[in-house]
């Protein structure tokens, strides 16, 4: 809609040239048509991002294995505001996992999927706690450490995945793991 508007705009502009350089004016009315026409479309792009709410701001939405979940209701205070509760203790980010090493590089190799939030910098295992009923995304976990997601200090997805791993490769019939 913006590109609209920047059309009209310039549209205007040029016509506005000759109505100034010329006696002529309808030149000048057409450059005001078009000038109304730019508020017009810059009105109507106010109300439908208004109607529809913060989704319709530009915001790129990803439509990868989104699980279920709600997003929380918001409700309108006096003067059409967002009314914001206080902070509370679920939509703070859980802190990052510390992982040692030896976990480290066994994840390094895995191709298992992870879950990630929107805009939330850490990754967890589909069962976590924290991550509950939220919407996430489904990625394999070297995907999600290449774009800078960190591991979940709630449900520890490195070292779960990597005991995981451990406890695979000890299964009869597989090489055990060099010490």
């Amino acid at each position: 809609m913006l590109y609209i508007v920047l059309l009209l705009v310039l549209a205007a502009l040029g016509l506005l040239v000759p109505a100034l350089t010329s006696a002529q004016t309808h030149w000048a009315w057409l450059s005001v048509g078009a000038s109304g026409a730019a508020a017009a479309v810059l009105v109507l792009d106010w109300w439908l991002r208004r109607r529809s709410g913060p989704r319709a701001a530009g915001a790129a939405v990803v439509d990868h294995q989104v699980s279920g979940g709600d997003h929380p209701a918001v409700s309108e205070g006096a003067g059409g505001e967002t009314a914001k509760s206080p902070p509370d203790q679920a939509l703070l980010e859980p802190a990052e996992e510390d992982v040692d090493a030896a976990d480290a590089l066994v994840v390094s190799e895995l191709t298992d999927e992870v879950r990630v939030l929107d805009e939330r910098p850490r990754y967890h295992l589909a069962e976590c706690s924290w991550l509950a009923a939220r919407p996430s995304l489904g990625l394999p976990i070297g995907e999600a450490r290449r774009l800078g997601f960190t591991p979940c200090a709630v449900c520890r997805p490195d070292a779960s995945l990597a005991a995981r791993e451990r406890a695979g490769r000890a299964e009869p019939g597989q090489p055990a793991e060099p010490a």
